[in-house]
């Protein structure tokens, strides 16, 4: 029987936002001054089966491509045991990339985006993540027992010259707004990316807004702040700065928006974030 994704919902649990890419200068500086408690909203995913080692077509109509992300289907995949090791090609004798644990620093489930499955039939074996480490767009493989993986019909597109993100459900468009970005000091990164954590906040008073959700990148330049200087997508309780070049790397946007956002946007949700 295939486990459930809704099984890795983390319990809330609350603790100190590490958002170090908004803010801060160190591990002994919380970012942006901010002393807001961060609350791991689960997954946000419905209750449906995970797909987990076997693909959920028929197999007459199985391919090599099926885990592959579409404009309108990616997959994300959860850590299962207590570590996941990440290889650098399929095969259980493949030197190591990476090791990862079931929970994060942060106390959120471990979630890597799938780019592709090594197939035996139907079968995935192994599969390839996209990780959430420097550097960015790093990515590996690990193995289909290793991980429960479930199906993604939202991504996120950030065009930074328009300041403009748009949230895609099924392929079409289903949300559009204006955020701030990095500033030309400490820019926001390009490249593809992923959400791998979701945090409610205590209070919408403080400089992450309501919610955040952080995504797979780490700035480019700010690389000596704590855990590497990750990126989120966040509100903020400085409305007059969307629209602009504000924020140490991170995309603001207002507290009404970022709850819709939140609302909509699961954990393995693509981002695309271009100049």
């Amino acid at each position: 029987m295939l486990r459930r994704a809704s099984l890795l919902l983390a319990a809330a649990t609350a603790g100190a936002l590490l958002l170090a890419g908004c803010g801060g200068n160190g591990a002994e500086v919380r970012s942006e001054g901010s002393h807001q408690r961060a609350h791991s909203a689960g997954l946000g995913i419905a209750r449906t089966p995970a797909v987990k080692a076997v693909t959920t077509v028929r197999p007459r109509r199985c391919k090599p491509d099926t885990f592959r992300a579409s404009p309108a289907q990616a997959y994300a995949a959860v850590v299962l045991p207590r570590v996941a090791i990440v290889r650098t090609w399929p095969g259980a004798g493949a030197p190591v990339r990476r090791r990862y644990a079931r929970i994060d620093l942060n106390g959120f489930p471990t979630v890597l985006g799938v780019l592709g499955a090594h197939t035996s039939g139907c079968r995935a074996l192994w599969f390839r993540v996209q990780l959430p480490s420097r550097p960015n767009g790093s990515n590996g493989w690990v193995r289909a027992a290793d991980v429960s993986v479930y199906p993604v019909n939202t991504r996120v597109v950030v065009d930074l010259s328009s300041r403009r993100l748009v949230l895609y459900r099924w392929g079409r468009p289903a949300m559009s707004t204006r955020v701030a970005v990095g500033t030309e000091q400490t820019p926001t990164p390009v490249g593809r990316f992923y959400v791998n954590e979701r945090f409610r906040l205590d209070s919408p008073d403080g400089p992450f807004g309501v919610a955040a959700l952080g995504i797979s990148a780490h700035s480019n330049v700010l690389q000596n702040w704590v855990q590497g200087g990750p990126i989120a997508l966040h509100g903020t309780n400085d409305p007059g700065s969307i629209g602009t070049a504000a924020s140490h790397g991170c995309v603001r946007l207002g507290n009404a928006d970022m709850r819709r956002l939140f609302r909509l946007t699961p954990a393995g949700t693509p981002v695309l974030i271009r100049d």
